[in-house]
């Protein structure tokens, strides 16, 4: 199945072989929201993206936005248009979490 109509703006989809996994409505974390990990962020729209922390990175920051769903959306400020991660709160939590006991400390070495 190839999908050429975008229900979220008039853009049509472009041929991808990810859309026909992206659409398929019983994968983990589907809702008959329409809102897929993937999305692309500009169909989310342009408020309510929030900046939670930003740093010394040179305007390259992760942003975030609740969902009427109360998942969250996480898109690159510098790429405001690409694909969005959507996550359960639950989700971000652990992650927060796991960044904060230390767990990630590796990553940030070369």
């Amino acid at each position: 199945m190839t999908v050429t109509d975008n229900p979220f703006t008039d853009t049509p989809f472009t041929d991808s072989p990810f859309i026909d996994r992206a659409l398929t409505d019983d994968r983990p974390g589907r809702t008959d929201t329409g809102v897929y990990n993937g999305i692309p962020a500009r169909q989310l729209g342009e408020s309510g993206w929030e900046r939670p922390w930003s740093g010394t990175s040179g305007g390259q920051c992760v942003e975030m936005k609740r969902l009427p769903d109360g998942r969250i959306a996480v898109r690159q400020s510098t790429d405001p248009a690409g694909p969005a991660l959507i996550y359960t709160p639950e989700e971000i939590g652990a992650f927060v979490t796991g960044v904060k006991n230390g767990l990630a400390d590796h990553m940030t070495t070369p």
